[in-house]
């Protein structure tokens, strides 16, 4: 089902899982999938590794869980490392698949790239991507949007004026980067609106799962660790356990913060594990029996 119909209906909960580099690890992250499955997510998104160089993996385990497992999946798109063809191929296969919805994205270039600049005969902006994709296909378009502004962009006006191109391109909805601070999302609600950007904005979590990697995510996307994080953080930065339990506690207040005051939907970046998510899920009370 398309995600504009699902979120016209519902607050969406949804998940997003990256695929393997070796295509022998499929039926683990399958595996994974189906014990979220049990979850009920609205849909399902599937990444797209660095200049695409998980190509072939993200389309199989895109187009298995659509098929096999039965999942609402998106399936993610980049730009970085693509020729426009490639993307065209792509889109023509996923489609074939019946896979109805896509996440239009520059994407992480390599580790060895040394620009930002788009491979030969490639789309340079996203929004000409989704123009792209509008004119072509007839699939649901989502697009990011960043709480505290793109790491690259010069500041908040810039930044809303680049995601609203990518909405008058036809973004049907945006889901946002990773933020810790739900006032980061208002705020970001609030820009929008003096913008003339009207389409659903869903909020993008990430489940805390140890201190290293919350501090590492957060300073890769420009992200603020705010004070009641970092003090649980710090508290219990010696013991792994503890720090999963404490992501789980605050992550849980996060979202519930946010489904009360109304947000489009929830996105959570479970990282392909199933622990701290079914936990959070039960204390949220969305699960009544165990899905481990």
């Amino acid at each position: 089902m398309k995600i504009p119909g699902l979120l016209a209906k519902k607050q969406t909960i949804s998940f997003e899982f990256f695929p393997p580099k070796d295509p022998a690890n499929l039926p683990d992250i399958l595996s994974v999938m189906e014990e979220l499955k049990a979850l009920r997510p609205d849909f399902v998104s599937i990444t797209f590794g660095a200049g695409g160089s998980t190509i072939g993996c993200s389309e199989e385990l895109a187009l298995r869980a659509q098929r096999k497992l039965g999942m609402n999946v998106m399936s993610h798109l980049t730009l970085a490392g693509q020729t426009r063809q490639q993307n065209h191929d792509f889109l023509e296969r996923i489609a074939a698949g019946g896979i109805q919805n896509v996440i239009a994205l520059r994407g992480d270039l390599p580790q060895t790239a040394s620009s930002a600049s788009p491979a030969s005969g490639g789309f340079e902006y996203t929004h000409q991507l989704i123009g792209h994709i509008r004119e072509r296909f007839d699939v649901a378009i989502g697009a990011a949007c960043y709480p505290e502004g793109h790491p690259d962009s010069p500041g908040l006006d810039a930044d809303i004026e680049h995601t609203k191109r990518k909405v008058d391109a036809g973004a049907d909805f945006l889901v946002t980067q990773l933020f810790f601070d739900n006032i980061d999302y208002f705020r970001l609600l609030e820009r929008a609106h003096r913008a003339g950007i009207t389409v659903p904005i869903i909020a993008g979590i990430l489940p805390v799962l140890d201190a290293s990697q919350a501090r590492r995510f957060a300073a890769r996307c420009g992200a603020t660790i705010p004070p009641a994080l970092n003090e649980g953080l710090e508290r219990y930065s010696y013991d792994s356990a503890a720090v999963r339990e404490f992501g789980i506690e605050y992550t849980t207040a996060q979202v519930s913060d946010l489904r009360n005051k109304g947000v489009a939907g929830v996105h959570f970046y479970v990282l392909n594990r199933t622990y701290s998510v079914t936990k959070i899920f039960r204390n949220l009370g969305l699960v009544k029996q165990s899905a481990d």
